[in-house]
């Protein structure tokens, strides 16, 4: 799983069928502290995220085609979960 922060979407004309009907989010990743690390990715939305929302990202073709029910889907990474708080034990 990745922490990510929703900063765009990508739009494309052409596509795989399994991404009608989706959004295509860009997402900052973020460490454990919620600092952007320099890293970006795009992943497919799952769940209804909006920009500047801080999310879950799995990051991992098997688990994203289990969650879209297509095996042979060409998706790698999908926004599965919106975050409310990160809570970390004191250092």
């Amino acid at each position: 799983m990745i922490l990510g922060r929703i900063t765009g979407s990508v739009v494309s004309t052409i596509h795989h069928s399994i991404v009608d009907g989706r959004r295509l989010l860009l997402a900052e990743r973020l460490d454990h502290n919620g600092r952007p690390t320099g890293g970006y990715l795009i992943a497919l939305d799952g769940i209804g995220a909006g920009r500047g929302e801080t999310v879950l990202i799995l990051d991992e073709g098997n688990g994203a085609r289990q969650i879209l029910d297509d095996a042979d889907a060409p998706v790698r990474s999908i926004v599965v979960g919106i975050v409310d708080e990160v809570d970390l034990p004191p250092a």
